[in-house]
């Protein structure tokens, strides 16, 4: 290569970086992985359970005095840890995702009857586009908590056997009104109800009376029957709507994953994979999958809990008795696992090319997010950006720097900044995106394999 080429900036395909049949066999194996990984865990109680079962295979202990230690708060966010060779005041490598998903939420009344037909009303959670989730298949899913402390889990729609729901939406022939209204005006949150179903329940017994609404009375009447749950249960129940079905693979090389929830239980993946595969770290390794990223962060399992400080205050008393817990944080270097919009082809225009990600190069870099002006953004250090450059660069990892869109176009939040609060370095990196948030998502196979690769490499740099 010349001194002139040398000066400027080749973005490098993970296509091309991992193109030999060792790479291809690899990247072909985590995909598969990966594939079931999404299609099994639409929730973050079911990517906790994923979790679980596999860190206590690896050995880790439900203990933060173990070497090997998790903790997890109420099934909904988890704190792993592994000892390093260096004193755990001398710093340590976290890895930050959030296992939450836009969704549909059930309301906690959410059954009534309507034209003879039984629905459910919802609540959507976090930032969705509504039309896209009409007319699709959607499975149900949740936790309910009975008086007696007994806790049932439904599950309806995934196997193939089952019945979907879906909700409905107007035919062309009647929507002449809907056609000329903004989008945020022709599709109403309040009329997100899911088709529960049709046909009546059976006439009582002679001398009792007839139920008032008898659809409605019979799917109770098969809610119970399944799962021992009645109207009332729902109070003190979570449900989630949620495309149904499993991932697949998209296009005709299978190059991209299409499914519900790349955003961000790809960085959940990528980082549990990274965590298992390396197991002598110089540094204490840690890392930490939390809920409500979508709307926030907030509540006991949000970024925003003290749950991390918690974990922190326990390990440092374990591990090194006296450090103090402002030096052990202020020396950590974190990265916020989180999804970036790649860029789509169809809608350059919201697209700054220069910075915008690519699918297949990698994982990309967001030094920083925010919104207009870089509101609510963490914005990364040169000189940690500079570290991660060199190890990365070193280990012959293909990554990217990119933004979310133009500059007054738009903008999104991650984790971050409740991480940089403690003084640490950290910078937001993860899958590039297509279709973010909708209900069927797109992202390549080599960037979930070329994401897991840094990560390994900076848990064990």
């Amino acid at each position: 290569m010349s001194k002139k080429a040398s000066l400027e900036y080749d973005p490098k395909s993970a296509w091309e970086v991992y193109k030999s049949k060792k790479h291809v066999k690899a990247m072909d194996d985590m995909a598969a992985r990966y594939v079931e990984f999404l299609s099994t865990c639409k929730t973050e109680r079911l990517v906790m359970d994923y979790v679980r079962a596999a860190v206590e295979k690896a050995g880790f202990k439900d203990d933060l005095t173990a070497d090997l230690a998790y903790r997890f708060n109420r099934n909904k966010t988890c704190f792993l840890a592994r000892k390093g060779k260096r004193p755990l005041s001398e710093g340590y490598r976290l890895i930050g995702a959030h296992a939450d998903c836009p969704r549909l939420d059930l309301k906690q009344r959410p059954l009534y009857e309507d034209s003879e037909i039984c629905l459910a009303k919802t609540h959507y959670y976090g930032g969705i586009r509504k039309y896209q989730w009409l007319t699709i298949p959607l499975a149900l899913h949740g936790t309910v908590a009975l008086k007696s402390g007994k806790e049932v889990t439904v599950c309806i729609g995934e196997d193939p056997a089952d019945p979907v729901l879906t909700i409905t939406d107007l035919l062309p022939h009647l929507a002449y009104k809907e056609v000329v209204k903004k989008v945020q005006d022709a599709f109403e949150a309040e009329k997100l109800n899911l088709i529960l179903g049709q046909s009546p329940a059976s006439s009582g017994k002679k001398g009792e009376d007839e139920a008032k609404e008898p659809v409605k009375r019979k799917i109770l009447e098969i809610l119970n029957k399944k799962y021992g749950i009645d109207e009332a249960d729902f109070f003190s129940a979570e449900m989630q709507a949620v495309p149904a079905g499993p991932a697949r693979y998209v296009g005709l090389d299978s190059a991209l994953i299409g499914g519900y929830g790349h955003d961000d239980r790809s960085s959940v993946f990528c980082g549990l994979e990274a965590l298992l595969a390396e197991p002598e770290p110089e540094y204490c390794q840690i890392v930490l999958f939390w809920d409500k990223e979508e709307i926030g962060s907030e509540g006991a399992t949000g970024a925003k809990s003290l749950f991390f400080e918690y974990c922190m205050e326990e390990l440092v008393e374990a591990w090194e008795p006296g450090a103090r817990l402002s030096t052990v944080f202020m020396n950590g270097s974190a990265l916020s696992a989180d999804v970036s919009a790649a860029m789509d082809p169809d809608h350059k225009d919201v697209y700054e090319p220069l910075n915008a990600a690519r699918l297949g190069y990698g994982p990309c870099f967001n030094k920083f997010t925010g919104h207009r002006g870089k509101v609510g953004a963490n914005d990364a250090h040169p000189d940690y950006i500079g570290w991660l450059r060199n190890i990365l660069d070193h280990a012959g990892v293909p990554w990217q720097m990119s933004e979310l869109g133009k500059v007054d176009v738009g903008g999104g939040g991650t984790v971050a900044k409740f991480l940089a609060v403690y003084g640490m370095d950290v910078i937001d990196v993860g899958v590039s995106v297509l279709c973010m948030h909708s209900p069927f998502e797109l992202a390549a196979k080599a960037d979930i394999y070329a994401t897991t690769l840094a990560f390994r490499e900076f848990l064990k740099n």
